[in-house]
This record gives structure tokens, C-alpha cells and sequence, in this order.
């Protein structure tokens, strides 16, 4: 249900069909994206015509991605924005190469009482001197989001039904997962993990200069039952894994490459011991053991919520059991 309605969203929103509602679209404030300030609350921005409802504004487009990051099972919705008169440039599979001026907007929520309730608005801001991003924290008559520099603390229940400590991130913990070679980075919108049909819409709305070519297409995450193993527990390492695990980022040092690009056996995991051993390691010997993933240390730091063991390090306060099945899956049906 939450697929049917997104696609619905994103089809009114290229069709300009919003363009018909009783209240015309806001424009977005593109001073309060690009000025040195930071603002303090989310509406100051204009990204939506109704932000309470995620409704967005004009020229803000939604999207998924075909593999999410878990983060607890948090709906997620999210949304880019392309400057007037600018656009963004296709690179391969990689990331879509957003101008200054662009934004990237992502509203996590979860049920409670049977409706949703918006937690937190992150927003990557490209600024002249690179991305800026800001945490916003939902207040709880669910009207306004005000900047959370410091980030918080809330008391949610997942969609499973775990209760947890959901933690918002504070501004410098942003740049633990979007940190790259020293500058703070966007994750997410790579051709390869957006759908053909959402970047063929961006094209003809004049946001994208034109279709990427000959990409590999990650799964859907709802149809990984009936995707390629290999392909989905690699796209679940790429989006849940990689933006730590990869040369030049936070965790570069433990020698691992989870990119969906990396090729290398020894690169990924396999056969490789992990350049420190600990109790990290839960007495396993290598990262991954082909046909065994009760060895394998990737496979048992996703089985566990301790602190200082399990991974990945933050945005996660459960164990997602579906992601881990199919990682050890992947790792059991590997011909030792």
C-alpha cells in the first residue's frame, strides 16, 4: 500500500496535477537553501504545500529508492528539489549531480494510534561551499518541525512492534554517514537505486539533462524473495553498508568495500580477516566464511543490537531481520 501511494504522489507531481488544487503550490525559498543561515524552522524552506500531510511543494518531486536503508522500519519520505533554470546531470549509476541550489529532503514517521506521526525532516542543503545538513524535529501537535542541532531522543515503537529509543541524529552525526573523502556527501539518489520510469519523469520535466545508459538496476526490496540472491543481499550491503565501509569514508580503515561496484571477493568480505580483532568479531575469524553464516562476522554484527558490536553503528536499534536473512542466505549458498 505505501508503494501504490507513493507512485500515486510522484505521478500527480510530474503531471502537474497539483497544480489544481484549491490552494496553489508554494514556491520553494531557494534564499533560506543556498544563504549561510540555517534556518529554524522547516516551513521556511516552502518544500511543501502541506507539510503536516508531506504534500509537496512546486518543483519539489518525490522519489524512493528501489533498496532503502532499514533505520528501524521508519516510513520514510523523500523528495529532491532542482533549482529554477538549472538541472541535474546524469553520472553512470552513480549519484544524480545536483547544481547549488538543490535540496534533498527525507521525513521519517512511524505509526502511532493508528496514524502516522512524523518524527524527524533531514534536509541536504547544496550550498555554494558544499551540502549542509540539518536535522528538524516534528513538534508533537505535528505542525511544524524545528531544527534539532543538537539532535534528540524519543521513545517510539517499530512497525514490528519493538519499542526502542529512537535517536535523531545531531548535525555532526550527519556527517558519519554522509562524510566522503572529508566533505559531507549525499547517499542516496544513485541511478542505479531509482527506478527507470522516475528518472525517464525527471528528464521530460526538465530536471535531468538526460536517461542514464547501460545501469545496473538495484531490486526492489519488496520483491527480493524472487530477485536475484546475489543481487539483492549485495544492494542491501551497498545501501545499508557502504557509505561507511568504502575507501575515503568513516569506516575505510577496516579495509571492507561493500559497494555494489566492488568486484573483489576479498574487497567484499570473503576470506578476509577484519583488521582488528575484538569482541566485535564474536570469536569469528573472517569478515565472511563461504557456506557458513554462523562464522562469518558480518553476518553475527548484524544479529545483534550491543553496543560497540553492532552494525551498522547508528540509525539502528533493532535487528532487521529481514536484511539479514537474506545476507545469510547469500553467504550459505556460497560454494565454500
Amino acid at each position: 500500500m505505501k508503494h501504490f501511494a507513493w507512485v500515486a504522489c510522484a505521478a500527480l507531481a510530474f503531471s502537474g496535477a497539483m497544480v489544481a488544487r484549491a490552494t496553489p503550490p508554494r514556491s520553494v525559498n531557494e534564499v533560506a537553501i543556498t544563504d549561510a543561515a540555517m534556518p529554524r524552522l522547516l516551513s521556511e524552506y516552502g518544500f511543501f504545500t502541506d507539510a503536516p500531510a508531506q504534500l509537496p511543494g512546486k518543483g519539489v518531486t518525490p522519489y524512493r529508492l528501489n533498496t532503502p536503508l532499514f533505520s528501524d522500519g521508519a516510513e520514510k519520505l523523500r523528495f529532491v528539489y532542482v533549482p529554477t533554470g538549472s538541472m541535474a546531470r546524469a553520472n553512470g549509476e552513480n549519484l544524480l549531480d545536483l547544481p547549488v541550489g538543490s535540496a534533498l529532503i527525507k521525513t521519517f514517521a512511524f505509526q502511532q494510534d493508528g496514524k502516522r506521526r512524523l518524527i524527524e525532516t533531514r534536509v541536504l542543503l547544496h550550498r555554494a561551499d558544499g551540502w549542509l545538513a540539518l536535522p528538524y524535529l516534528w513538534n508533537d501537535e505535528q505542525t511544524e518541525a524545528r531544527l534539532a542541532i543538537a539532535g534528540a531522543r524519543l521513545d517510539l515503537v517499530t512497525p514490528k512492534g519493538e519499542a526502542i529509543s529512537y535517536r535523531v541524529p545531531n548535525k555532526n552525526q550527519c556527517k558519519e554517514c554522509h562524510g566522503l573523502n572529508g566533505v559531507v556527501t549525499p547517499i542516496g539518489p544513485k541511478a542505479r537505486n531509482l527506478s527507470r520510469d522516475w528518472l525517464a519523469a525527471m528528464v521530460d520535466a526538465g530536471h535531468l539533462d538526460k536517461l542514464p545508459q547501460d545501469v545496473d538496476q538495484l531490486p526492489v526490496w519488496e520483491d527480493r524473495e524472487s530477485a536475484n540472491l546475489t543481487a539483492a543481499a549485495r544492494a542491501y550491503l551497498d545501501v545499508n553498508c557502504a557509505h561507511c565501509h568504502r575507501p575515503g569514508a568513516t569506516a575505510s580503515n577496516s579495509g571492507l568495500d561493500l559497494r555494489w561496484e566492488q568486484q573483489d571477493p576479498h574487497a567484499i568480505g570473503i576470506g578476509k580477516r577484519p583488521v582488528a580483532a575484538g569482541r566485535g568479531a564474536g570469536g569469528n575469524l573472517f569478515d565472511i566464511v563461504p557456506g557458513a553464516p554462523d562464522k562469518s562476522i558480518i553476518a553475527y554484527r548484524m544479529s545483534t543490537t550491543e553496543p560497540g558490536v553492532a552494525m551498522p553503528e547508528i540509525g539502528k536499534e533493532t535487528v532487521d531481520s529481514d536484511g539479514l536473512a537474506i545476507v545469510r542466505k547469500w553467504i550459505e549458498e556460497m560454494a565454500p
